[in-house]
């Protein structure tokens, strides 16, 4: 589980593509405190370290996780938002966030608001209906406050801090991101539609 809130920027520094494709992801987090086999969520997909070095660890990513995420968009160079798994204890900023990812969405507008600049974002159908004003939604991992909706559009604002220590500073219209809508959302939706037999 994790919160939404970013906490490194990391750089994919190589991409294996064979059966699976491995990703290297250099961090500056303490790698010594990162176990094998521990969950980093990169861009709001949460994936297990398979390797590690001193600056960087590896990941390995399914021809269904390429399919369904940004990750077959990556390359040598790719910037991404990292948070480290939730613990039992630490500070709930965001909001509950489980790194899977929903679909893809595609950012259609930005537009700066004051020291705030607005995205505006198009979402496949089947997810604009989760997606409600005033709600959480988790893009490329980050926790963010829905503002706006319109059909199968919606806007978030991105205050200077979060443009400063994650992705979104370097964003570009055309893009695709992640999106995990919120887990409140989904079971509400799945309550209201279940039918016993």
């Amino acid at each position: 589980m994790f919160t939404g809130i970013i906490t490194d920027i990391g750089t994919v520094r190589a991409v294996e593509r064979a059966g699976d494709t491995r990703f290297e992801i250099t961090t500056a987090y303490d790698l010594g405190t990162v176990d094998m086999g521990a969950s980093i969520a990169c861009n709001g997909c949460c994936l297990t370290v398979i390797e590690k070095g001193p600056d960087w660890f590896a990941i390995q990513a399914s021809a269904e996780t390429l399919s369904k995420t940004t990750l077959g968009d990556w390359g040598k160079g790719t910037r991404i938002n990292l948070e480290r798994a939730l613990r039992i204890g630490d500070e709930l900023g965001g909001h509950i966030v489980s790194g899977h990812v929903d679909g893809l969405g595609e950012i259609v507008s930005i537009t700066p608001e004051g020291d705030s600049v607005r995205f505006r974002f198009r979402v496949p159908d089947e997810l604009a209906r989760f997606i409600a004003p005033k709600g959480s939604v988790a893009i490329d991992g980050t926790s963010l406050t829905v503002n706006e909706v319109e059909g199968n559009h919606f806007g978030v604002n991105i205050i200077p801090h979060t443009q400063a220590v994650t992705t979104w500073g370097s964003m570009k219209v055309g893009q695709r991101v992640n999106i995990e809508i919120d887990m409140l959302a989904r079971y509400v939706a799945r309550l209201t539609e279940y039918k016993p037999s």
